[in-house]
C-alpha cells in the first residue's frame, strides 16, 4: 500500500462525487483550496479529515485505503 495510491483512490472519490469541492470544504469546516490540494495530490488530510471526508462522500475508508476491492 502506497500513499500515492490512496490518494489516487481519495480524488477519484472526490471527482466523482456530485458535491463540489467548495460543498465538500464546507462540509469538512476547512478552505475550498485544501481540498483542491487533496485532489491535485499535493496534500493528505489528517485522519480526522480523512474519516469525516468518507462520510461525506458516502464512501468505505477500506476502499481508499486499499484493504477493499
Amino acid at each position: 500500500i502506497e500513499l500515492k495510491d490512496i490518494q489516487k483512490r481519495l480524488r477519484e472519490e472526490i471527482t466523482s462525487s456530485s458535491l463540489t469541492q467548495k460543498e465538500i470544504a464546507l462540509k469538512l469546516g476547512i478552505n475550498p483550496s485544501t481540498v483542491s490540494k487533496y485532489v491535485r495530490l499535493d496534500k493528505f488530510p489528517s485522519i480526522e479529515t480523512f474519516a469525516n471526508l468518507c462520510e461525506i462522500l458516502d464512501t468505505s475508508a477500506d476502499e481508499i485505503l486499499g484493504l477493499k476491492k
